[in-house]
């Protein structure tokens, strides 16, 4: 099944994108800050996501990744 579909695939996927995106960005920024409009730009706005709602995103990932392990 494609992660398109089911839901718990989609939301780790969008999960890991904030969460590299953030990464990066923290590495190299100019690499995400030369691209802020257009389809690109979808990947700065991830990765001021994963800067300013850190603590959100972290607790996402740890729910995300307990109900991979253990419930599925």
């Amino acid at each position: 099944m494609s992660a398109i579909f089911n839901f718990q695939s989609l939301l780790t996927v969008i999960l890991l994108l904030i969460c590299t995106c953030a990464y990066v960005r923290s590495l190299a920024p100019s690499i995400l800050d030369r691209n802020k409009t257009g389809l690109l730009g979808i990947f700065w706005k991830c990765a001021r996501i994963g800067e300013r709602k850190s603590p959100y995103v972290a607790i996402c990932c740890i729910v995300m990744a307990f109900s991979i392990l253990f419930i599925q």
